[in-house]
Order: structure tokens, then C-alpha cells, then sequence
């Protein structure tokens, strides 16, 4: 018998709260399959899915699941289910699950999926104990099958980042696709196996770089070359014809 899913206290963030939001370009883009007039926008519907769930630096050729796409296209399956496949991918699985615990993972799939942050610790806790209980196929299946994901988004919508900016703010949060797949836990796992990694930037600012130490002698040779300029430049017109 597995745990029901722990009770916790939805907090007062951006996707709770109904608005009036004038379209910008920081506004998402919808993708709706039930919009589509084109075989093209349906390219773009794919592509927005992969994007959504695998992020920006995990949108390459080798995670395409082209059996799931043709059945997208051949109207076999939902878009819920397209991204249902996603998720439960070998490669989502390697790439995402296997390098980070349960806490960080549930930070993302409910980033990914319901299109929001975690409210709290006391969420994060409750879906760590679905994930355990039921597995990776149970937690995906509670998460899409959720009220939240099918009053939101339906059968036909791809998730998407929800009220990222409001209205009184000029810049929004960090869009979830620019995220790092792993946590501050797999990368100190990675720097135990001896990978070095620095948390500074890798282009620093130019007064970040170290002044290397002057010495004394480089000031003499320094102080030749200069005279020895002007000497023959002193002696220029004398030798000049």
C-alpha cells in the first residue's frame, strides 16, 4: 500500500494569482496542438516539448524519441502523453534522474511539468515520498495526472513557465530552461572523483586577474631600452647624409 501524497500549504507565488497581463516578448509562448493549421507549427510543438523538459543545454539530437513523435504526428497520442514519454526516457532517466537525489529531482519535474517552483520544503518532501514509493512511472503519472497539470494545461498544451514576470517588475525569474540539470550535491560528487570545477566565472572580470610581481631588474632593462631609443634617435640627423 503506497502513502497518499503529504498534505502542504500552497504559498502566494506568481502562478496562484490571477492577472491581467499585457503580452510581451518575455511572455511565453502556448503551444496548443488543437491551434495548429500547419504541418510546420506542429515541428515547433515538438521542439518546444524537448526544450521544456530537457531544458536548453540538453536539446541535441541524441534524446529524440522519433517512435513518440510519429505518433504525435499521426494523432495516436496527446501532448500529455508525448511529454509523458519524455520524462520517462532512458536518456531523461541517465541524464537527469541517476545524477541527483530525489529532493532536486522533484525540484525539476515540478518545474518542468507543472510550469512552477516547489512551494516549499513540506512539497518537496511529499513528492520525494511519491517518488520512493511509487517509482519514477508512479511519481511522472501523479504529477501529469494531477488536477493542477490537467486544469493548467490539459491534453493538448505543452507545459510551459507560468507568470514568470509580473507586472510591477521589469526583469522575471530565471527561466527553468537555462537551469543546471544537477545540484550543488552531484557536482561535489564529480569534484570527489577528482573533476575541477570553479564557481567563478569563466571570463573574469579584468580587475580579477592577478598582477604578476615586478622585478627589480625588469625596471633597469626596462630603463636601457628606453635610452637606447633615444640615443639613436638623437643620432639620427648626425649619420642622416
Amino acid at each position: 500500500m503506497t502513502i497518499p501524497l503529504l498534505a502542504y500549504n500552497p504559498t502566494s507565488r506568481n502562478t496562484r494569482v490571477t492577472a491581467f497581463d499585457v503580452g510581451n516578448e518575455e511572455s511565453p509562448k502556448i503551444y496548443d496542438q488543437r491551434n495548429l493549421l500547419q504541418a510546420q507549427e506542429l515541428d515547433s510543438l515538438i521542439y518546444a516539448a524537448y526544450r521544456q523538459i530537457f531544458n536548453e543545454q540538453q536539446t541535441i539530437e541524441y534524446h529524440r524519441q522519433r517512435f513518440l513523435e510519429s505518433q504525435l504526428r499521426s494523432n495516436q497520442i496527446t501532448v500529455r502523453d508525448f511529454i509523458r514519454g519524455l520524462v520517462t526516457a532512458d536518456s531523461f532517466r541517465r541524464w537527469v534522474y541517476d545524477c541527483n537525489s530525489n529532493y532536486r529531482f522533484v525540484q525539476l519535474c515540478v518545474q518542468r511539468i507543472l510550469g512552477r517552483d516547489v512551494y516549499d520544503l513540506a512539497e518537496t518532501r511529499a513528492w520525494s515520498i511519491v517518488l520512493a514509493t511509487k517509482g519514477l512511472l508512479g511519481f511522472v503519472d501523479s504529477l501529469l495526472d494531477s488536477n493542477e497539470y490537467l486544469e493548467t494545461f490539459g491534453d493538448d498544451t505543452v507545459p510551459y513557465q507560468r507568470r514568470r514576470i509580473l507586472p510591477q517588475r521589469d526583469v522575471g525569474e530565471l527561466p527553468f530552461a537555462r537551469m543546471a540539470r544537477y545540484g550543488p550535491a552531484h557536482l561535489e560528487q564529480l569534484m570527489s572523483l577528482g573533476h575541477q570545477y570553479s564557481m567563478k566565472p569563466m571570463v573574469p572580470n579584468w580587475w580579477e586577474f592577478p598582477k604578476a610581481p615586478t622585478s627589480p631588474l625588469a625596471y633597469v632593462a626596462g630603463s636601457l631600452v628606453a635610452f637606447s631609443v633615444l640615443y639613436l634617435i638623437a643620432l639620427a640627423p648626425v649619420v642622416s647624409p
